[in-house]
């Protein structure tokens, strides 16, 4: 393919969105990390240098991805996915902690965070076992055979221990269903989550009463409408009797104290006003920070540079988890809506690209883009804002990183250059 006929086939609205929220997201950094000692944009040691460096370089994989071959993202896509897997295994010998994590390489001009390369290893490996004529996503061989894909990464990340990169890998599920796996998958998870949510709220004992209602009224209302055998109901009864069961062992000896302590958070687990409002000041604090940082912004913001609590550094990690906050305070409500709105573009105009793909693998891989920059930005804004809690996900495109501008600039120009080569005959 000529270059000419390239410029032509690129999606241009889904290459301006990503570059104008890469832009937004630098004037936060900037904003949020400019100190009086600043003086140069291209000052690179500090956050928004080294961000315009990260920038700029990016460039430089989106110009490899369109001069390379569409179908050799196919067929290297089992070879890449386990390169990728080595490069997890690899951080434990070799890996550089921060935080309490081993999940990046000292590569001495940056730390590279090798999970954010996996997530575009995974998605690749994903639409190549999918996209083959063999597999069908209907037999439980394949369904296994495309969990354990999904699975293999989040094992290895979660045991760095970085829980909270592991559970965007769960995103790759929303694939399975676009091709096909039954719905009941997603109402089994849907309920495991619930029972977990509602034992931690309200106790094993209230809980194991209301599955033994539901399940009695069920049994008593819908067994001969649905023709639903006994058998089936009883498991699901003593299945989800042990999920509520084990949900305290789990909270208690699988958690780390401060996964604990911000599920309390969120739950409102601690009854006493006073202990509560205690833990929002300290292991909520970032949350409870940027809530009123993004309250204070109003309608129309404070102004570029004019932040109160930006300046006074109140958030912690607020240039990168929480460059929402930023964005809320100096930008107020506008600036908010404004992105949201940029996302809610770029994913729309992504699943239209994904359906109008000739090649399944083209197709599938779209739609695992499409599912982890959705649940990045879901999980990340709902973090900021309170409705979630905290588990250290970046906002794409816009975060300090650049591992993560890396990842997700690899995510979504492989898919524009399958796109682009969509017409043409594949090999």
């Amino acid at each position: 393919m000529s270059s000419k006929t390239l410029l032509k086939r690129i999606d241009w609205l889904t290459v301006i969105i990503h570059f104008a929220l890469v832009g937004i997201g630098w004037l936060g950094i900037y904003s949020s990390t400019l100190s009086e000692e600043s003086y140069s944009i291209f000052d690179f040691s500090t956050y928004y240098g080294k961000q315009l460096f990260f920038i700029c370089a990016s460039f430089v994989p989106i110009i490899f991805i369109f001069a390379t071959e569409a179908n050799l993202f196919e067929r290297f896509s089992s070879l890449i996915y386990v390169t990728s897997l080595l490069l997890l295994l690899g951080l434990f010998p070799f890996g550089k902690t921060i935080a309490g994590a081993t999940s990046w390489y000292n590569l001495g001009f940056f730390n590279l965070q090798p999970s954010e390369l996996v997530k575009v290893a995974t998605a690749l490996a994903l639409a190549k076992y999918l996209s083959d004529i063999q597999t069908d996503v209907k037999k439980r061989k394949d369904q296994l055979y495309a969990f354990l894909i999904i699975l293999a990464p989040i094992i290895l990340i979660v045991l760095q221990p970085d829980p909270g990169s592991g559970i965007v890998f769960f995103a790759l599920t929303f694939v399975l269903f676009r091709e096909g796996l039954p719905l009941y998958y997603l109402a089994i998870g849907l309920i495991i989550l619930l029972i977990f949510v509602a034992t931690l709220k309200y106790g094993t004992i209230w809980v194991v009463i209301g599955i033994s209602i539901l399940t009695a009224l069920f049994y008593l209302t819908k067994r001969a409408s649905f023709k639903v055998s006994t058998i089936p109901i009883i498991l699901f009864f003593i299945t989800s009797i042990l999920i509520s069961i084990s949900v305290k062992f789990v909270f208690d000896s699988v958690f780390e104290q401060h996964h604990r302590d911000r599920f309390s958070l969120w739950l409102r687990l601690e009854k006493d006003p006073k202990k509560l409002e205690k833990i929002r000041k300290t292991i909520g604090y970032n949350t409870y920070q940027s809530e009123k940082a993004i309250e204070s912004g109003g309608a129309f913001g404070k102004g570029f540079l004019q932040g109160t609590r930006t300046k006074g550094d109140f958030v912690p990690e607020q240039h990168s988890d929480y460059i929402f906050t930023t964005i809320g305070e100096e930008w107020g409500f506008v600036g908010t809506a404004t992105v949201v709105l940029l996302f809610s573009i770029l994913l729309l105009r992504l699943i239209f690209i994904a359906e109008r793909q000739k090649n399944p693998f083209s197709r599938i891989y779209g739609y695992g883009v499409i599912s982890i920059i959705f649940v990045h930005y879901l999980i990340n804004i709902g973090m900021v804002i309170g409705l979630l809690p905290t588990i250290g996900i970046p906002l794409p495109l816009m975060s300090y990183g650049g591992s993560n501008l890396l990842g997700f600039t690899l995510l979504l120009f492989i898919f524009l250059k399958l796109d682009a080569n969509r017409l043409k005959e594949w090999d």
